[in-house]
């Protein structure tokens, strides 16, 4: 007798559809898993015996096959524990065939019969539509992440004997989202900055509205204690709210990267790794070609704190992701493409000791430490860097006075709505929510910006004197569109240009 239950595993940033079969035969009794699967998977034998005893049903008494389709996919991961005691039951009689007709089903399985949640299961959700079935079932601590995939119907079950129940139609599951999703933790809220929290620091603000407001990467450069670190913080109580579509993109990143089970991913993330950090964990791969931090940033901000300390092959690995929004994992067996589409807040000294340039201390370094401590950051990656600010120590005096507790967030307020407004206008104009000023192509930027006379020729003039790359051209064309989309105009002024250009590295 053959029998087959269908299931889906996550692969890379998609899905897999994996037919289990099942067949059984005259023999010493046996349980056998073949298809290419992993150590993980072929464990399952012993968690899916014991949770079938368990819950009160009959193991056969016979020699049991499985068989997972294709063959030659590698196959990994507890998704298979669920779809293989389903085929078993079948092929011993306690399910029928038709119990299991166009549905799809996943989850991890304990000793005792209980449903443990897996990893991206919006992957397997997404497939399962994909593949035409109509029902899908997941462990109930997975469901709240299922239901953000639309057009499908998913249940929660939480157990197989629950699950045994359904499908014999003897218990009735109403198919609702719960209510599980990942709120601001108090203890964020309690120590939120704002722009108002920042002694002085003008003009530096003034680039985080506009690198927010048009989705550009920013890079500060001071001495220590001037600030830097705060207005990155700060910039990250800037970021506007998660459209539907983005909030499903990012819980599934993260539920592929096994960070989140049963949340959901409500603001847009902020991702801070240590300059220690290896080229894998902030690109992406490992064994199961697994997101990096630059995915984990995807629709958020990616903060490289002390940019000049990370290894050089790791900042020059992030040039092409910056580009073109995407990374691709290649290994010996799997290819995978995720999203990448982050803003980039890095921050640096200006020399290895920081006090290069400060009125008040002096530099110890040598010229050939500055040299090479600066070159760290390449050519080709300050071209791919929109706005350059340079800040300096802020005066004790200044800090003497600020208010403390009585701090209001007017400043921060304001700059907000600025920015929504900006916002709002780039929507209109582009049609979508997810093109920025910042992510248009040098065709687009010719295209859909129109600079005033004044505006264009001040630009052929700045762009011969300053000797600006083709990307640092329309990059500056695009800070000053988002610079007029913050002062509300239609056309890219010569005010706004001239703003722009300040904020080239010369």
């Amino acid at each position: 007798m053959i029998a087959t239950t269908y299931t889906a595993i996550p692969f890379g940033f998609d899905g897999e559809l994996v037919e289990v079969e099942g067949d059984t035969s005259r023999g010493l009794p046996a349980f056998n898993i073949v298809g290419m699967a992993s150590k993980t998977v072929n464990e399952a034998k012993e968690r899916v015996r014991s949770a079938i005893v368990n819950s009160g049903f009959f193991f056969p008494d016979k020699k049991v096959t499985i068989n997972l389709a294709p063959a030659e996919l590698h196959k990994d991961g507890t998704h298979l524990d669920v779809p293989i005691a389903l085929t078993i039951l079948m092929l011993s009689g306690q399910l029928l065939p038709s119990d299991t007709n166009n549905r799809l089903f996943v989850g991890e399985l304990s000793l005792n019969g209980d449903i443990r949640p897996v990893k991206g299961i919006i992957n397997t959700v997404e497939t399962a539509k994909a593949a035409g079935f109509k029902e899908t079932f997941v462990p109930v601590q997975n469901l709240s992440q299922a239901k953000l995939v639309q057009g499908i119907a998913v249940y929660g079950v939480k157990s197989l004997q629950e699950l045994f129940l359904v499908l014999k139609r003897q218990l009735e599951l109403h198919n609702a989202s719960t209510s599980n999703v990942l709120p601001r933790s108090t203890a964020k809220e309690q120590n939120t900055i704002l722009l108002d929290h920042i002694r002085g620091q003008k003009r530096a603000k003034r680039a985080i509205e506009i690198a927010i407001a048009g989705h550009h990467n920013v890079l500060i450069s001071g001495p220590p204690g001037a600030g830097k670190t705060l207005l990155a913080k700060a910039a990250a109580n800037l970021l506007p709210e998660l459209s539907a579509t983005e909030q499903t993109e990012i819980t599934k990143l993260y539920s592929v990267a096994g960070l989140l089970v049963d949340e959901i991913v409500q603001s847009r993330p902020f991702r801070h790794p240590h300059h220690t950090a290896s080229p894998i964990s902030i690109i992406g791969g490992g064994k199961n070609a697994s997101p990096g931090e630059i995915s984990l940033a995807h629709k958020g901000v990616l903060f490289l704190d002390e940019i000049a300390e990370f290894p050089r092959a790791v900042l020059e690995s992030l040039r092409q992701p910056l580009e073109d929004k995407l990374i691709a994992i290649s290994r010996a067996n799997q290819k995978t493409t995720y999203p990448c589409d982050f803003m980039l807040i890095a921050t640096m000294n200006p020399c290895p000791c920081g006090y290069l340039g400060d009125p008040t201390h002096e530099c110890e370094c040598t010229l050939t430490q500055i040299q090479n401590y600066q070159k760290k950051l390449s050519g080709p990656l300050f071209d791919r860097i929109d706005l350059f600010i340079e800040v300096e120590r802020v005066a004790n005096q200044e800090l003497k006075n600020f208010p403390g507790s009585s701090v209001s967030n007017h400043e921060h307020n304001v700059v907000k709505n600025n920015i929504t407004g900006a916002l709002q206008r780039q929507l209109k104009r582009y049609a979508c929510r997810d093109v920025y000023n910042g992510s248009l192509s040098s065709f687009e930027v010719s295209k859909l910006i129109k600079l005033r006379p004044e505006a264009d020729s001040l630009l052929s003039r700045a762009s011969e004197r300053l000797n600006l790359s083709a990307r640092a051209y329309f990059k500056t064309i695009k800070v000053a569109r988002t610079i007029a989309d913050l002062d509300g105009e239609d056309f890219v002024e010569a005010k706004h240009l001239a703003e722009a250009l300040t904020y080239r590295k010369r």
